[in-house]
């Protein structure tokens, strides 16, 4: 493990992480035992990332497909200044997205990981 993370809330609970990597050496913030404190609060750093997926989210409800329901799943680093950055998962992606479409006269979508409807894209 490369060391912890703390961000704190807006509410001011405080949220301890595993570090990933800096991409700059020596550029961690006031450290103790091995935990680095982060510069921006929880939210702020899951700012970006929430940015992303609404506008993904709007790409694929307002394109041409209309799905009945889209899940999009990102992976996610937490870095003491970056913040969060999406990250490279273990295949050649780092985004999955499934779309679903509910059958003809049934209002209820199946849930994502079922059905031959689901359409994968990474």
């Amino acid at each position: 493990m490369e060391g912890l993370v703390e961000f704190t809330t807006d509410s001011g609970a405080v949220v301890s992480v595993e570090a990933a990597p800096e991409g700059r050496p020596g550029s961690r913030l006031v450290s103790r035992d091995g935990t680095v404190r982060a510069t921006r609060t929880f939210e702020g750093a899951l700012e970006g990332v929430r940015t992303a997926a609404e506008s993904a989210l709007r790409v694929f409800r307002d394109g041409s497909l209309r799905p009945d329901g889209v899940e999009i799943e990102f992976g996610v680093k937490l870095t003491a200044e970056t913040g969060a950055v999406i990250a490279k998962g273990t295949a050649e992606g780092h985004l999955v997205v499934r779309l679903t479409w509910s059958p003809p006269g049934n209002p209820a979508a199946p849930p994502a990981d079922q059905g031959p409807d689901a359409v994968v894209a990474s």
